[in-house]
């Protein structure tokens, strides 16, 4: 049986961007955020108790992070019991807890798969996409969707792509078909 030694994965981030040199760009507000949102992960992982390595992080412990980024949110999310329950714009303040928003869920998910791979884990094992994560996303959207009264609608693509690929077929084509009915 082989062993397969996996890559190093770092919970450490490196603030120059790779470079020596002071002459570096200043990092885009994205990356400022990512590398924030990779440390809190991190420091999230060591104030486990016992402390928790990166390498053995699954999707599970990631939503552990996820439901303690909770008690942070700004968002009401009202319970299906509230009377507001499905209202946009609730006419009263109710005790329903705040939440972190799933659009605020999903970046941040998102700028933690880009990390984790940008700090040496490989997309395979990468647990910020595990099913489970894209799951409890899932389900927190049409949560806070039905609570809020708001639904999120698929976009469907537009016709005029659809037109215009058509177009384009059709004049590919046309000049093997003019050049047949000419002979």
């Amino acid at each position: 049986m082989e062993s397969v030694a996996s890559p190093m994965i770092t919970c450490s981030s490196n603030n120059n961007n790779g470079s020596g040199s002071n002459n570096t760009t200043t990092p885009s507000r994205y990356e400022n955020q990512k590398r924030r949102d990779w440390n809190t992960f991190c420091q999230y992982l060591r104030n486990q108790r016992p402390p928790l390595s990166l390498a053995l992080c699954s999707g599970a412990h990631v939503l552990e992070f996820l439901q303690y980024l909770d008690q942070f949110g700004k968002t009401k999310v009202h319970n299906p019991p509230c009377p507001f329950f499905g209202l946009p714009n609730p006419p009263a303040p109710c005790p329903c807890p705040l939440r972190q928003a799933w659009g605020s869920l999903d970046a941040l998910i998102g700028r933690l798969r880009a990390a984790y791979e940008e700090n040496g884990g490989r997309p395979e094992t990468n647990p910020f996409g595990a099913r489970a994560v894209r799951l409890y996303l899932h389900d927190v959207r049409d949560f806070q969707a039905k609570a809020r009264g708001v639904s999120y609608e698929k976009k469907r693509k537009r016709p005029k792509q659809q037109n215009i690929a058509n177009a384009a077929t059709s004049v590919t084509t046309s000049p093997n078909n003019a050049n047949a009915t000419a002979t």
